[in-house]
């Protein structure tokens, strides 16, 4: 049997679960929820990198779909209950392929069942507009992280792409870790800066989990985790999940990527906005400066590195589809992770390592947050503290 015959043999019996899919915002961005539009039943490769066939064929039996809003919205809780209704609608229209999930036990349902456990994570501390209140009510609507920030801080949380702000957390930051352990949301370190990181982990009583990040050490990228941060996880117990974005695991995309996004801004761009007009743009750039091509082995290369320095038993996978314009060769689509654990199988990862990777991991961490969960309500009720009582 071929390395991708038995990762595919592997996926079957221990599928991926995925931290980090930008889907809801690309329907409410491509065609403002009218899921009709991008009927995710049939191949939608000419618009995104996720459609339910190509979920099935990349082995995934699990997926935190994001429910991130832009830090710039005015309004970001009300957007954010949008992302969290257009996944509920998602659920909703395809029951015989997606399964809504709360908790560990509901993701190993899902898996006995052979449907896709689908739950949420929120990208961006914005999202709970300084209200421990409006944190609690994501939690109660499904949501089961939280990244503190997005690319731009927050009032109480520093971003790692963005100039320092409070140092870290501040002290109403850290009440926000201690209400999100106290609910059982865990707390998501990717975005935030390598200070926030320090921080989150001294505060924090339950594993905390990377959605989507890779390593600092094999890619110079403030996205990415220092090895000091990684060596912390395995007393902490959460779960780092390598992300596929070129961007940050590729040194020379790091570098072709600043000159790409001066390029947009030149032309009155966002760096992150792939409208069509956006990408003639993009594409423009690429034609007379070629992009540096990251491949499954450079993914590969970033977990070799972090299992050395976190242990096996603290890697999960996050691959960002659907909200990065690039991806690397072999990973293009949902449709890929079979080639990366055919790559992994390949230098030597042993199956029980890669049943780790892709499905126990990130399981026993939901888990372990619920556990903490269920002791802390036992001893202390909700915080009603404010930024302003906590931060002056």
């Amino acid at each position: 049997m071929s390395a991708l015959e038995t990762a595919r043999a592997l996926l079957r019996e221990f599928p991926v679960v995925d931290g980090h899919n930008d889907l809801p915002w690309a329907l409410r961005d491509q065609v403002r929820y009218d899921l009709a539009a991008r009927d995710i039943a049939t191949d939608q490769a000419a618009h995104l990198h996720t459609d339910i066939p190509r979920l099935r064929a990349g082995g995934v039996g699990a997926q935190y779909w994001s429910v991130y809003v832009r830090a710039d919205l005015p309004d970001p809780v009300p957007a954010t209950l949008e992302q969290i209704d257009c996944v509920r609608q998602l659920l909703a229209r395809y029951p015989q392929d997606l399964a809504p999930a709360r908790t560990a036990a509901d993701m190993e349902a899902a898996r006995a069942e052979g449907r896709i456990a689908s739950l949420m994570g929120a990208e961006g501390g914005h999202s709970i507009a300084n209200s421990l209140a409006t944190l609690r009510a994501l939690y109660t609507l499904g949501v089961r992280y939280m990244t503190l920030t997005h690319n731009d801080n927050v009032d109480w949380a520093d971003s790692a792409t963005d100039e320092p702000g409070v140092g870290g957390l501040s002290p109403f930051g850290r009440e926000v870790v201690r209400e999100m352990n106290r609910s059982g949301m865990l707390v998501d370190l990717s975005h935030v800066a390598a200070t926030t990181m320090r921080d989150a982990l001294d505060a924090t009583a339950a594993p905390v989990i990377f959605s989507h990040s890779s390593s600092r050490a094999v890619c110079d990228h403030p996205r990415n985790i220092p090895d000091d941060v990684l060596e912390r996880l395995p007393a902490n117990g959460g779960v780092a999940m390598v992300t596929f974005v070129p961007k940050f695991v590729l040194q020379a995309a790091v570098d072709w990527t600043a000159a790409a996004d001066d390029n947009m801004r030149a032309h009155g761009f966002h760096p992150l906005d792939t409208t069509a007009e956006a990408m003639k743009v993009h594409h423009a750039f690429e034609e007379h400066t070629p992009r540096p091509v990251a491949t499954t082995a450079t993914v590969a290369d970033h977990l070799d590195h972090m299992r050395e320095v976190a242990g096996i038993d603290h890697l999960g996978i996050g691959g960002d589809y659907d909200g990065t314009a690039f991806t690397p060769d072999g990973l293009n689509d949902v449709s890929g992770y079979p080639n990366l654990i055919a790559e992994l199988l390949d230098r030597g990862w042993s199956t029980t390592d890669l049943t780790k990777l892709t499905w126990q991991n990130a399981v026993r961490v939901l888990g372990a947050a619920e556990d903490v969960a269920r002791d802390l309500q036992a001893t202390r009720g909700p915080s009603n503290a404010t930024i302003g009582s906590l931060d002056g």
